[in-house]
C-alpha cells in the first residue's frame, strides 16, 4: 500500500444534468425551490436550477478514493460554498494533500471555470481491518 505524498492532489470535473438532480432530490428528499423548480429558481436571479450542495460535495469523494486508495474512509469532511452552483456548471474538485500519518489531511478546492465556489477540507482513517 503505497500512501500519497504531501501536496500531491486530483481533480475530478463533473457537470451535474437535470437527471441526477432528479436522482438526489429522490435520495434527499428535498424540494426547495431552488433545486427542483428553474421558474423560482431564476426568480432568485440564478441562470437555472441550483446543485445540491451535498451533490457537489460529494464530487470530493472521487477524488479523495482516489488519491486515498481503498484502505482509507472519510472521516470528517467540511465545505464552504462560497456561492450557488447552477446546473450545466462544471465542477472541478480538487483535493490536495497536507498531512500524511495516522490519519490524512486534505485541502478541498471547487472551482466552476476560473471562479472559486468551494472550499473544505476533509481527514481520512484507515478502514478497520475487521469492519
Amino acid at each position: 500500500m503505497t500512501l500519497p505524498t504531501q501536496g500531491q492532489s486530483i481533480t475530478f470535473r463533473k457537470t451535474l444534468s437535470v437527471a441526477e438532480q432528479g436522482f438526489f432530490t429522490g435520495i434527499s428528499g428535498n424540494l426547495g425551490g431552488l433545486y427542483v423548480d428553474r421558474t423560482k429558481a431564476k426568480a432568485q436571479g440564478l441562470a437555472d436550477m441550483a446543485v445540491f450542495e451535498l451533490a457537489a460535495g460529494a464530487l470530493f469523494t472521487t477524488a479523495l478514493a482516489r488519491l486515498a486508495g481503498p484502505e482509507w474512509r472519510i472521516a470528517e469532511i467540511s465545505f464552504r460554498f462560497l456561492r450557488p452552483m447552477v446546473l450545466a456548471e462544471t465542477l472541478a474538485a480538487t483535493a490536495t494533500v497536507t498531512e500524511v500519518g495516522e490519519s490524512l489531511a486534505f485541502t478541498l478546492t471547487g472551482t466552476a471555470g476560473d471562479e472559486t465556489v468551494i472550499e473544505g477540507a476533509a481527514r481520512m482513517a484507515r478502514v478497520c481491518a475487521d469492519v
